[in-house]
């Protein structure tokens, strides 16, 4: 990619700050459009000093407002669109500011895109998601079902406490596999309804103005950087804070469900890649690291880097719209992008503990939100 001019949508949040600053560094001209919302910058935004060192240009302003937009997109030539409502919990509850935000603020995108009299804007990268999934692709062991891409799992299941999907046809525990980008799409929260849609408005949408796309199936990512003050999503924020705080980490389900957590430097990595490619992608791409970690290994690691000893309760709650294993093929992002992720699990978290020793200690708010669920009977 020649030096161009960079939109990043929601740039002064955790990804948007290290792909903002990546892209500065290498000459180009980046332009934020962020509300600095309360949630994630906490009520007076701080920390804010590196987007005036780096010649960044910030726009306040909210992707739900035209005015914004129209500002935002002025000359600018690529737009990585990563604001977005985030979490699967409150999603369940927030339900219209996530639609809102993550639908209205993307159609509203292409919408100015589409009456801009001299469009200078050639593509358009998605911050997607993993929980498009759902529960993510599986085989059996046991019979010859083949691969399998189970519904998620419903409320009398998990109140078996029944955690692994069955097989359909033997009814035995399936072995999950790495999910690929033509698995099937089974969203099974609000976030991931709104992540899927998001998806598909930037692919017609994008196709039908002659705008090429890319969208990443970002899997959980995690580093240093990333809000310590919002208590709904970032597991390893959440649990960071209450560790330092001496407190027990509450581990849900049995502590065997397992994600893909990939540092921050290797998702800024992909965005990088599909904005040099000298062809817009034009297709969906898995980010992770392919590897599976369960929540009970991660939070005893967790707490090792940070230098503690391990705290963990399994409490066997489980919420609403929580899946139970995802981590990625990556296969097709190797190929069109020579994607490969450099960063394992265990320097990953070294690098994320030693950042958050360094900065104050927040407010542990996990049970306020916990209360806020299961006062809407979307957590056991």
């Amino acid at each position: 990619m020649s030096r161009s001019k960079v939109l990043i949508s929601g740039g002064a949040g955790f990804i948007g700050r290290h792909l903002a600053c990546r892209l500065a560094d290498e000459g180009h001209s980046v332009r934020l459009l962020d509300p600095l919302t309360e949630q994630v910058h906490g009520p007076v935004p701080r920390g804010l000093e590196w987007i005036e060192s780096h010649g960044v240009e910030l726009i306040r302003g909210s992707v739900t407002c035209r005015r914004d937009w129209d500002r935002a997109l002025k000359g600018v030539e690529e737009v990585a669109h990563l604001a977005a409502e985030t979490g699967t919990g409150q999603s369940m509850y927030e339900v219209g500011k996530y639609c809102s935000v993550n639908v209205g603020g993307t159609a509203l995108l292409l919408e100015v895109l589409g009456e801009m009299p001299q469009r200078s804007v050639r593509r358009v990268l998605l911050a997607s998601s993993r929980s498009v999934y759902g529960e993510g692709a599986f085989r059996c062991v046991h019979c010859d079902a083949g691969r399998l891409t189970p519904q998620p799992r419903g409320l009398a299941q998990l109140q078996r406490n029944q955690w692994e999907p069955g097989c359909p046809a033997c009814g035995r525990e399936l072995m999950p596999v790495p999910t690929a980008e033509g698995d099937a799409i089974q969203p099974a929260s609000i976030y991931a309804a709104t992540k899927h849609a998001q998806e598909e408005l930037v692919r017609i949408g994008c196709s039908s103005l002659g705008v090429g796309f890319g969208i990443l199936r970002l899997q959980n990512v995690y580093g240093e950087g990333q809000s310590l003050k919002n208590p709904y999503t970032g597991i390893l924020s959440i649990f960071s804070t209450r560790i330092r705080r001496g407190l027990e980490l509450p581990i849900f389900e049995d502590g065997l469900e397992s994600r893909d957590f990939v540092h921050v430097s290797d998702v800024v990595e992909a965005f990088t890649l599909a904005l040099k490619s000298k062809e817009p992608v034009n297709d969906v791409l898995n980010v992770g690291t392919g590897t599976a970690t369960s929540v009970r290994d991660l939070a005893a690691e967790l707490s090792k880097a940070l230098g503690h000893e391990p705290r963990l309760v399994i409490t066997g709650q489980f919420r609403t719209g929580d899946i139970r294993h995802n981590f990625a093929d990556l296969s097709k992002a190797g190929k069109l992008l020579g994607f490969a992720p450099k960063v394992d699990l265990t320097e990953g978290l070294r690098r994320f503990a030693a950042w958050v020793n360094e900065e104050p200690l927040p407010e542990d708010r996990l049970d306020q939100a916990n209360r806020e669920l299961q006062e809407r009977k979307l957590m056991s």
